[in-house]
């Protein structure tokens, strides 16, 4: 894939701290400038388009819609900051996102930070274990409950930006068009890129997909691969969700985790190729 000659052009854009497009008369999707909803562990960090049923957001703990992720060989990059615009074309509505990737994960209990990364290696060999092993899973999610009562808890600070990702999405009734342009991020020592759409799990607690396959709250795991050519997330009554294909050259997933105070996502999510410059999906909303 070659770099989008479009990415710096935004002569057409007009800038926004936020905006609000109407699906239908209870459903809506909207986007911020700024880090709000400042939900939990992720109340640092940019999100992406967020779902609002009759005015009020869903999306939890979770990052919203076409959220990305850089993972190096020395950090996992995030965005915590971004520059929002929006312009009309003809039926559809466009709203650019600029992500600058610019924070880090830490790990700390009390005051202490815990940015070893002898300790940092352990939490992710734990996490392998919990994507991996479906009779680990609840296990591990209990015991990460027991560390966030005793005081051990995750946090975003800020790191030496490691380039944007401009992320344009074209919205119509019943679809988004998301479209990523990883051109002006660094490259050097860059391992994977994830794409994140993730909404609430207080919410959402149905996995659906093409294969036939259907599960319910926990039973749909953390990060497990889809296998089917489209997979869906619905609210308990089906009634409301959002849906994604399974794109070729990358790894399409599903996840949920819900825990009090601490985790509250459910997602389909993408594991791109790192020489990926350019990614494009749709998003089918229902509801």
């Amino acid at each position: 894939m070659t770099e989008n000659s479009d990415e710096n052009n935004i002569s057409s854009y007009v800038p926004v701290t936020n905006h609000v497009f109407s699906l239908s008369e209870s459903l809506a999707l909207k986007i911020y400038s700024d880090n709000t909803p400042k939900n939990m562990k992720i109340a640092d960090l940019q999100k992406g388009l967020i779902l609002l049923c009759n005015g009020i957001d869903v999306v939890g703990e979770g990052t919203g819609f076409g959220f990305p992720i850089a993972k190096y060989s020395d950090e996992t990059v995030f965005p915590g900051s971004s520059f929002l615009y929006i312009r009309n074309m003809g039926s559809m509505l466009e709203i650019r996102k600029e992500f600058l990737m610019n924070m880090v994960a830490r790990d700390r209990i009390r005051h202490l930070n815990l940015e070893n990364p002898r300790v940092r290696d352990v939490f992710d060999y734990v996490s392998e274990l919990y994507q991996s092993h479906d009779y680990l899973a609840q296990s591990i999610l209990s015991i990460k409950a027991l560390l966030f009562r005793l005081g051990v808890q995750s946090s975003f600070k800020l790191s030496p930006n490691r380039g944007r990702v401009v992320v344009d999405y074209k919205i119509g009734k019943n679809q988004v068009l998301v479209k990523l342009a990883f051109g002006q991020l660094q490259r050097a020592n860059l391992s994977k890129v994830f794409v994140l759409n993730e909404q609430g799990a207080h919410f959402f607690s149905t996995y659906n997909d093409s294969e036939g396959l259907k599960l319910v709250d926990k039973d749909i795991g953390a990060w497990k691969n889809v296998t089917a050519n489209s997979a869906r997330i619905s609210d308990s009554e089906n009634k409301i969700g959002f849906g994604l294909k399974n794109m070729k050259g990358c790894i399409l997933r599903r996840g949920r985790e819900r825990m009090k105070e601490s985790l509250n996502w459910i997602g389909l999510d993408y594991e791109l190729d790192p020489k990926s410059y350019l990614f494009e999906y749709e998003i089918d909303l229902f509801g």
